[in-house]
């Protein structure tokens, strides 16, 4: 495995191939999954899993000391007409079905929550509208579990819109029927003091299609580890993530791609941009292909984009095969300034030095903002690129 290095300005940084007869700290974590927090110890920031995160700046969700306090977050589902939308308890059996929490965090989430939100669309559903939920925190600290399950040959967009104040801890679920189609929109647009801390479990069925694109923006830290296996051979996922890391933020993406079952395909692209004093992005993207995953095919690649001095960015790929019978597997990261030639091509046609910084910016990201499928959502996106763009100027 490749060790997780701070990359410097202009470096460019690949991780290692291992044929892997052991599990591994960085992709399995140092501890088993487990629903009980007592399994876990209290990290400590020298753990692998935990070194790059500011755990004092986590507000007790990873030693216990946080509790459910204050409005916490108001969750509202706006669904078209045939989605179920349900309210369970922890005893309903579909909250066990995506993924077992991996860390203390998530296994806390899990143990404090009082009602979980299950949104189903039946199967052979096929939805021309997304359905919504937003998140808005109002003051306190939450905790969070939330399923999205779709049935067979069913198709849905689905968008979690993060905004306001809060400190939250969840679980989100997406189980994939055989042969379904989801794309989740996930956009973290905090208030500049919110923490979120969110373990996503993604299952997806026989030649099911799962599209994951993480939008993050606001917060003063934000630790999101999407996680993703399959329940039989066929199946797809797409994982994009696009971040903007602003002065004083800790943003961390962390991605797991188990290849459990065979012909399965993954593909994984993250862009961030960062600018300002202390601001901080960190992606760790581990696939691991399992001895009985013959026929994968992946792919990971990071890209960050670093605006300003006194940014710092932490990018690693792993990738572990188990197996010799595979399509393709590979996996790339580079961070860098601006690509001079670029800025001069744009300023030798009269283009100002600033609007040109800004149309590579925008470059950057088209490929991914391109990849939400919903309009304003594109729109809201694009603006807000604009926004902390302006305000790197100002």
């Amino acid at each position: 495995m490749a060790e997780a290095q701070n990359i410097p300005v202009g470096s460019t940084t690949a991780g290692s191939i291992a044929v892997a007869a052991e599990s591994t700290v960085v992709s399995r974590m140092s501890a088993p999954p487990s629903y009980d927090v007592a399994d876990f110890p209290v990290p400590h920031g020298r753990e692998e899993e935990w070194r790059f995160t500011p755990l004092e700046r986590l507000r007790g969700l990873h030693d216990g000391t946080a509790v459910a306090s204050g409005d916490g977050v108001k969750v509202d589902v706006r669904a078209p007409e045939g989605v179920v939308v349900e309210h369970v308890g922890r005893d309903d059996a579909r909250l066990r079905k995506a993924g077992v929490p991996v860390d203390r965090v998530a296994a806390q989430a899990y143990s404090a929550f009082e009602q979980a939100s299950v949104v189903t669309v039946p199967k052979e559903t096929v939805l021309t509208e997304p359905i919504r939920i937003a998140v808005h925190g109002q003051g306190g600290t939450a905790f969070g579990h939330q399923v999205i399950e779709l049935g067979a040959f069913a198709e849905a967009v689905v968008v979690i819109d993060h905004t306001g104040d809060a400190v939250l801890a969840a679980n989100i679920d997406y189980l994939l029927g055989d042969g379904a189609k989801l794309t989740v929109v996930s956009v973290q647009d905090w208030d500049d003091k919110a923490v979120h801390i969110a373990q996503h479990n993604a299952l997806v069925g026989r030649d099911a299609s799962f599209k994951s694109v993480v939008v993050t923006f606001g917060g003063d830290v934000v630790r999101l580890h999407p996680r993703v296996t399959y329940a039989g051979p066929g199946g797809e996922a797409e994982l994009y993530g696009l971040y903007f890391t602003d002065a004083g933020q800790h943003q961390e993406h962390r991605l797991l791609v188990t290849h459990n079952a065979p012909h399965c395909k993954s593909n994984v692209v993250y862009k961030g941009a960062l600018q300002g004093d202390d601001a901080h992005a960190v992606w760790i993207g581990d696939v691991l292909i399992e001895a009985k995953a013959e026929g994968t095919d992946t792919y990971e690649m990071n890209r960050n984009l670093v605006l300003t001095d006194g940014a710092r960015v932490d990018s690693v790929p792993n990738l572990e095969i188990e197996t010799g019978e595979i399509v393709g597997a590979g996996h790339a990261s580079a961070t860098g300034r601006f690509d001079d030639e670029q800025l001069f091509y744009l300023m030798a046609r009269g283009i100002p030095e600033h609007e040109a910084r800004r149309l590579v910016v925008r470059g950057f990201f088209a490929e991914l903002v391109q990849q939400i499928g919903v309009t304003d959502i594109e729109e809201r996106l694009l603006a807000k690129i604009e926004q902390e763009l302006e305000a790197s100027v100002a």
